[in-house]
């Protein structure tokens, strides 16, 4: 029985099983090459068609998009200044996916680490820091995140602390429910009767165990901190001019969604495609780690004649 499938390049092992598995699933296939485009688009496209986002063109103001008879960079129209709705989304892309990123590694890092210190030990700050987390999840992220920006003022560093803290509870949590399973493995043991020290054992032996998982929580939550920057941009709280984010452009274009639809639209579809390219990626993730159902990814091959 031949295999149907064309033949890859030559990858490492594990490199090559995973980019089968990604190829026999065409949705997850997909919503991999589009994050790649986007990530090309983050790191090389401010430097492109950045003049271009701010320049101002009252004569292209509210220009329908698909018409190039003003260059490809109104393809996608133009806003309420005639600035390049396309160009626009490729420089948003970096602030919009940047103050995500930072905000995911601030909360995995800090919300990690609180969270194997609570797991291991047994003193006082530690149930102190799971009554914290407590207090953060007992308020609605995006009401405390309007609250504490309403309050400090609207600023790039300030939103990202601020949805770090609302997300840091879900790793604190995680964190420490793995450490209470892994402290009682028999290397623990071991290492506490050759001398080891509880730090040594908790970062240099139980970390990077719990690593693994925190990864995959965060690119998971990558999605959720997308959507709810782009919230908050959209209510005013985000970073503000000349700096902009899609939600930014979202709000900037709600009022001529009668007239000029296509200045919301498109980074309203650049938000859905994301978040959704996200979360199919981390749905085949899962399938990809749990062996029982990893055979839905298993090589198709021709039934015999």
């Amino acid at each position: 029985m031949a295999d149907v499938t064309m033949p890859l390049p030559k990858l490492p092992g594990n490199l090559r099983q995973l980019a089968i598995y990604l190829r026999r699933d065409k949705l997850a296939l997909c919503a991999a090459l589009f994050l790649i485009l986007l990530i090309a688009c983050v790191a090389f496209g401010p430097l492109l068609v950045g003049e271009a986002a701010s320049r101002l063109g009252l004569r292209q103001r509210n220009l329908p998009p698909f018409s190039l008879d003003h260059g490809f960079i109104y393809f996608l129209g133009a806003d309420t200044l005639g600035r390049p709705i396309l160009a626009r989304l490729i420089v948003g892309s970096q602030n919009t996916l940047g103050i995500a990123a930072a905000a995911v590694f601030f909360s995995m890092s800090v919300g990690g680490a609180l969270g194997l210190v609570a797991g291991y030990s047994e003193r006082w700050y530690c149930h102190a820091i799971l009554r914290l987390a407590d207090v953060i999840m007992s308020f609605p992220s995006l009401l405390l995140a309007l609250i504490v920006l309403y309050t400090l003022g609207p600023s790039m560093m300030n939103l990202v602390i601020v949805l770090a803290i609302t997300r840091m509870p879900i790793f604190i949590r995680t964190a420490r429910a793995e450490v209470l399973e892994l402290r009682e493995r028999m290397f623990v043991s071991a290492a506490l009767s050759m001398g080891a020290s509880s730090r040594r054992i908790l970062f240099w032996h139980i970390a990077p165990l719990v690593l693994p998982t925190l990864v995959t929580i965060a690119a998971i939550d990558f999605a959720t901190v997308i959507l709810a920057e782009s919230s908050l941009s959209f209510l005013g709280l985000g970073i503000q001019p000349p700096d902009f984010t899609w939600g930014a452009m979202v709000a900037n274009g709600r009022g001529y969604l009668a007239s000029a639809w296509w200045i919301a639209f498109w980074p309203g579809l650049a938000i859905l495609l994301t978040t959704l390219s996200l979360n199919i990626l981390a749905s085949w993730a899962r399938i990809v780690a749990d062996p029982l159902q990893r055979w839905r990814l298993q090589s198709l091959r021709k039934a015999p004649r």
